[in-house]
């Protein structure tokens, strides 16, 4: 049998720990999944044993190189046997090893009735504070463990495990604690608030006919998991490329971090320059609006900005055009922009969402006959689109062409996301993220 041990630190701290609810987090990259899938190989010789791990959706669980990829490398070693339609691993013994997902907010009631001696959340921060306790109620069990919760997150400052999490983390930096990482805190609940106690007898003492909890948080960072550094020791560089937000959050483990204007774009970010180079990949990215002002109204804007990316890597902001219309007014404008930037400039348009959003996809492509155009659903939070972009203009590699249009752009990206107006955010980052879609594509064609 394969004998398998945890790094010295925080894993082996978060693998040893008593507590009925451990929490592995901080930030990315110290080994805190390999850990969550590790912690109930402990139990695979009792047949009564039954682990579930959660991500939010199915497709998480089964990304390349996520908890089910790993999983493979770990329990084939150890005699486990695969069910791959149902996401379950069972052992010699019985003990079984599944994993599972809670898209929505009602699917934690698929688990009414359960019996889950180990119940592990990987990225706690994704799932709602009422799908976590629920779940808590279904941790119970007849096997000869004592059922116990484990999960992994990395900071998020405005969720509700930033709470949780609280006494662990110093409240003036933000960063853990490394005095109290590990240390164990019991609580009970009192109506819809937890109540919280260093000493379990008080607690319950106070409150008779409850059974405290025990939780303890772990911090982690990427310099904890040696494994990692050693196999790729530039992924802190690119922890440390992201843009200032999410740095603090996954390379320094962040609790305090929020965005607000200034700290995903700032002018000082954006020489300006005469011209872009002539040689270059281009597309024209848009954000799309469809209401005229009304008295005095202030509705967003139909932008589209081209930008171009030379051999370097390096991008030019080069023209924005900036304006409100009717829906026929806007089509009419994508198709004279893309005249006037010629074929060689890809139009990328985004899809809202429904069917009304397909439907607008599909007439404006109509009307773009003979030009490149890449259209693609809108996924993520607008931070979460627009981070990319911001890390590369923090790194300095984003130029703007000068123009009349630079003062209202710069002013719009250092208000984001707290301004009135996001529309060239939104538009510039379809941009950027459509460049990096033709790259990835050119690349696959290189090698194919």
């Amino acid at each position: 049998m394969a004998d398998l041990r945890p790094q010295a630190g925080p894993q082996e701290m978060f693998l040893s720990s008593a507590a009925d609810i451990a929490i592995y987090g901080g930030a990315a990259g110290g080994g805190k999944s390999h850990a969550l899938l590790m912690e109930p190989l402990r139990h695979i010789t009792d047949p009564a044993f039954r682990a579930v791990i959660f991500r939010r959706n199915a497709k998480q669980v089964r990304n390349e190189g996520g908890l089910w990829d790993t999983a493979g490398k770990l329990y084939e070693t150890l005699g486990g046997k695969a069910k791959e339609t149902d996401m379950l691993w069972r052992f010699p013994s019985g003990a079984t090893i599944s994993f599972g997902h809670l898209d929505h907010e009602k699917n934690k009631y698929d688990w009414q009735g359960s019996q889950i001696t180990y119940l592990g959340f990987d990225e706690l921060t994704h799932f709602t504070q009422s799908q976590f306790f629920y779940l808590l109620s279904r941790n119970r069990s007849l096997a000869g463990a004592t059922p116990y919760v484990r999960a992994t997150c990395n900071p998020d400052a405005d969720s509700w495990v930033a709470d949780l999490v609280r006494w662990w983390i110093d409240p003036e930096t933000g960063y853990p604690d490394p005095e109290r990482s590990g240390v164990l805190r019991w609580f009970v609940r009192d109506g819809e608030h937890l109540v919280w106690d260093c000493d379990r007898s008080a607690l319950e003492e106070m409150y008779p006919g409850q059974i405290a909890k025990s939780v303890t948080f772990v911090a982690a960072k990427v310099e904890d998991n040696k494994v990692l550094m050693d196999k790729d020791p530039g992924y802190r560089s690119n922890l440390a490329a992201l843009n200032t937000v999410e740095r603090e959050r996954l390379l320094h483990g962040n609790w305090n971090i929020r965005p607000s204007a200034g700290l995903y774009f700032r002018r000082g970010w954006f020489p300006i320059v005469t011209a872009a180079p002539v040689i270059g990949t281009r597309v024209r990215g848009w954000d799309l609006a469809a209401t005229l002002v009304q008295g005095s109204s202030d509705p967003d804007y139909s932008v589209g900005i081209r930008l171009c990316q030379d051999k370097k890597g390096v991008y030019y902001v080069e023209k924005v055009e900036r304006f409100r219309g009717t829906p026929w007014q806007v089509a009419t404008a994508i198709r004279n922009l893309a005249e006037s930037d010629g074929k060689n400039v890809t139009v990328a348009l985004p899809q809202d969402p429904g069917q009304a959003g397909k439907a607008q996809r599909h007439s404006l492509i109509s009307g773009l006959a003979g030009y490149r155009v890449l259209a693609r659903p809108v996924t993520g939070s607008k931070l979460v689109r627009a981070a990319p972009f911001s890390a590369q203009a923090e790194a300095g590699n984003v130029m703007l062409v000068k123009g009349p249009w630079n003062e209202a752009f710069l002013s719009e990206l250092e208000n984001f996301p707290s301004g009135r107006h996001d529309d060239q955010v939104d538009a510039v980052t379809e941009a950027f993220n459509a460049l990096a879609t033709i790259e990835k594509k050119t690349q696959q064609d290189m090698y194919s």
